[in-house]
C-alpha cells in the first residue's frame, strides 16, 4: 500500500477520547498516520479547554491540524429553537445545515488549492455537503470516502415512531425525509461509504441507493487498554449505563431507565444501584438522578475503566439508535456482563445468551437486569464468553488496516458523475 495524502474533513478534534465517535476516529487515524499523509480539517471543539492537548495529540501522531474558530452551535437555549424554526426551510437537515460552515468550507477549498490530496474523507455523513461547497464540480472528479457512523434517517425514522409530542412527531419526521434524500446523494455519489456493521452497509447498498462500492469497517477496542481487573470486587447490584449523555438515543434510553426500568428493579432488588456515566450529561438528568434513589449521574469522567471494573454489569436499553455500540465492546473486553435491547446490540456479530443477554425491546430489559444480579457466576461466564469474541474480531490494529485498504482503492479511482442536488 502506498502512502497517500488524506484529507479528513470532521466536526472536531476527536479528543480527549469521551465519546464512542471520537474514540473510533482517534485509533483508526492513530493507526494509520504512520504510513500515510494525514490531514485532519474540522471545526473548533465546543470546549476550547480541550484544543491545546488535542492539537499535541495529533501533532505526536504526525497528523496535521487545521482547526477553523468558529464551533458547532449549541443545542439549548433561545438560538436553538430559532435554528430549528428557520431550519424548516432549508432542503438540508438541521445537522448537515448547522455543521456546513462557511471557514470550514473555506478552509477545504484552501488546502485543495495549496495541496496535493490522493483522497478526501468524510468523517460523518454530515460532511460530505462540506466537501460538495468546498469543490463543487471538481468533486465528481475527486476521489472521497464518507463514513457512516449511522445511518441517519434510520435513527430519524425510529425517532419518529417513538415520539409521543405530534408536534415534535411531525418535525422530526422532516427531519427523517430530508436525511433520507441527502444520505441518498452522498451514498451514491462518494467513490467509496464506510458502514460500521454490516445491516447498515447493506441498507446503504439496497434501500438508500448506494453503490456496490461500500466496505464494513467495525467499530472497535484497543483491547491492550480495556482488559478484566481480577483483583477488583465486582459488586453484582450495581448496574451501570455508560455513553455519552449528549447524544439524543442515549438520553432517550436513560429517561426509560429512570423513569421505568430501575425503578422496577431497585422494587424487587432493593441493594440495586445505578450508575449513569458519560459527557456532558442534561440539566434534567442530573436533576432525576438525584430524586431518584440508588442513582448516580458521573459526568465527562477521564477513565471508565473503574465503573466498568465494579458494576455487575452494564445496561444498554436503546430503542433509537444505528451503527453499533463501542460500549458493548469495552464492556466485553473488560469481562464485564451486558443487558442490551436489541437495537443496542445490532450490528455486533454476538450471539445473544452466549455473549451477552439481548431482550426484544425495552420492556424486557428490568427482569433481565434482575436475572443476572440472581446468577452472578452465569453472567460472567457469558462475559468471557464474550471477551473471547471482542479479542479475535474487534481490535482496532486490523480494523484500521481495512480502513487504509478502502482509501488505497479509492485513490485509484475516478468516478463522475452527476449530482441532483447540484
Amino acid at each position: 500500500m502506498r502512502p497517500l495524502r488524506v484529507a479528513v474533513l470532521d466536526e472536531e478534534l476527536p479528543y480527549p477520547l469521551t465519546s464512542g465517535k471520537r474514540l473510533r476516529t482517534f485509533n483508526l487515524l492513530a493507526r494509520l498516520a504512520d504510513r500515510h499523509r494525514i490531514t485532519l480539517l474540522c471545526h473548533r471543539n465546543a470546549d476550547p479547554s480541550e484544543v491545546p492537548a488535542a492539537e499535541s495529540a495529533f501533532r505526536k501522531l504526525g497528523i496535521e491540524t487545521v482547526v477553523v474558530p468558529r464551533a458547532i452551535p449549541t443545542k439549548s437555549g433561545p438560538g436553538f429553537y430559532a435554528r430549528l424554526a428557520g431550519n424548516l426551510l432549508s432542503p438540508l437537515p438541521y445537522s448537515v445545515e448547522t455543521h456546513t460552515s462557511p471557514e470550514l468550507v473555506e478552509a477545504a477549498r484552501r488546502h485543495a488549492a495549496e495541496n496535493p490530496v490522493d483522497v478526501w474523507h468524510c468523517e460523518w455523513t454530515p460532511y460530505a455537503q462540506v466537501l460538495r461547497k468546498a469543490l463543487r464540480k471538481r468533486l465528481r472528479r475527486v476521489p472521497w470516502v464518507v463514513m457512516a457512523h449511522n445511518v441517519e434517517s434510520l435513527i430519524w425514522k425510529r425517532y419518529t415512531e417513538t415520539e409521543e409530542n405530534s408536534v415534535k412527531r411531525w418535525y422530526v419526521k422532516r427531519q427523517w425525509l430530508k436525511f433520507e434524500r441527502f444520505e441518498r446523494w452522498a451514498f451514491a455519489h462518494a467513490t467509496w461509504s464506510v458502514a460500521v456493521s454490516e445491516p447498515d452497509a447493506e441498507l446503504i447498498r439496497t434501500v438508500m441507493g448506494g453503490s456496490e462500492q461500500t466496505e464494513v469497517v467495525d467499530n472497535g477496542v484497543d483491547t491492550a487498554h480495556f482488559r478484566p481487573q481480577r483483583d477488583v470486587d465486582r459488586d453484582p447490584f450495581k448496574v451501570a449505563f455508560i455513553g455519552s449523555l449528549d447524544w439524543r438515543p442515549n438520553q432517550d434510553a436513560v429517561k426509560l431507565l429512570l423513569d421505568d426500568i430501575f425503578p422496577k428493579v431497585k422494587a424487587a432488588e432493593p441493594r440495586a444501584s445505578l450508575s449513569v456515566v458519560g459527557r456532558n450529561p442534561p440539566q434534567w438528568m442530573t436533576e432525576t438522578a438525584a430524586r431518584t434513589p440508588g442513582v448516580r449521574v458521573f459526568g465527562s469522567v477521564p477513565d471508565v475503566r473503574p465503573h466498568l471494573a465494579t458494576c455487575g454489569l452494564t445496561v444498554v436499553p436503546l430503542r433509537v439508535g444505528g451503527g453499533s455500540r463501542l460500549k458493548i465492546l469495552e464492556s466485553l473486553a473488560t469481562a464485564t456482563p451486558v443487558v442490551s435491547t436489541r437495537v443496542g446490540a445490532e450490528g455486533l456479530r454476538l450471539t445473544p445468551g452466549q455473549h451477552l443477554t439481548v431482550t426484544d425491546d425495552e420492556t424486557g430489559i428490568a427482569d433481565a437486569i434482575l436475572n443476572v444480579m440472581q446468577d452472578p457466576d452465569g453472567a460472567a461466564d457469558q462475559a468471557d464468553e464474550g471477551r473471547r469474541l471482542v479479542l479475535r474480531e474487534y481490535d482496532w490494529a486490523p480494523l484500521a488496516e481495512k480502513l487504509g485498504e478502502v482509501w488505497a482503492i479509492a485513490a485509484e479511482q475516478r468516478i463522475s458523475r452527476a449530482s441532483p442536488m447540484g
